[in-house]
């Protein structure tokens, strides 16, 4: 299932950051967003995940067809691991828990409480989720941040087997996930000349 991305304009803040973004993401392929910290690239995905209006521009697919992962791991502290991936194949009326938890290397932590994970467990178990949605393109923004690199590694084995599959990712990160025939976009060309409603140049854009 491809995704495609016509003339997006996207806006933080209510003012215009990036415009004219004219992507196609096949099917079985990765797309790597690159750019300066603050250009767009979390704005961008939020946009395409239909958590906040474009200002211009159309996605080809329906936000049921994304799932999207960020900073915040999207978990309860009150339930164990097993619990969490439970909650989350039920929202989407997927299985698959016991695969997603050996994928992450999670399966001896499945009975521990969420809230008593370490920092990059908590990041693993978030991106476990990832498995039980059942949704083929995935936006992740800095998926391996608090990783260590033997998870990093795991993370990225999990990407090829998702591309594998027909699978496709639009992801935000620095890091070189090793993954093969990975596409680049940088969005430095597509940083919006934004305006204050007085007309001065917004500076914190430049």
């Amino acid at each position: 299932m491809d995704l495609t991305v016509t003339g997006l304009a996207c806006a933080r803040g209510g003012v215009t950051v990036l415009e004219g973004i004219s992507l196609t993401l096949p099917a079985g392929r990765a797309l790597v967003l690159r750019g300066p910290n603050g250009i767009g690239k979390t704005t961008l995905l939020r946009t395409i995940a239909g958590l906040q209006p474009a200002v211009a521009g159309l996605v080809s697919l329906s936000p049921e067809n994304l799932t999207y992962a960020a900073h915040a791991d999207g978990l309860k502290a009150a339930l164990t691991t097993r619990e969490n991936l439970a909650f989350w194949a039920a929202v989407h009326g997927q299985g698959g828990v016991d695969a997603a938890l050996t994928a992450m290397n999670l399966s001896a932590l499945q009975d521990r409480l969420a809230q008593h994970l370490s920092a990059g467990q908590k990041r693993r178990l978030g991106l476990a989720r990832l498995l039980v949605t059942g949704r083929p393109v995935w936006l992740l923004d800095e998926p391996t941040v608090s990783l260590d690199a033997a998870s990093v590694a795991l993370f990225a084995g999990v990407m090829r087997a998702h591309l594998a599959r027909g699978g496709s990712a639009l992801i935000a990160t620095h890091v070189d996930l090793g993954l093969d025939e990975v596409m680049v976009l940088d969005l430095t060309a597509f940083r919006a000349q934004s305006r204050r409603p007085d007309g001065a140049f917004d500076g914190a854009f430049a």
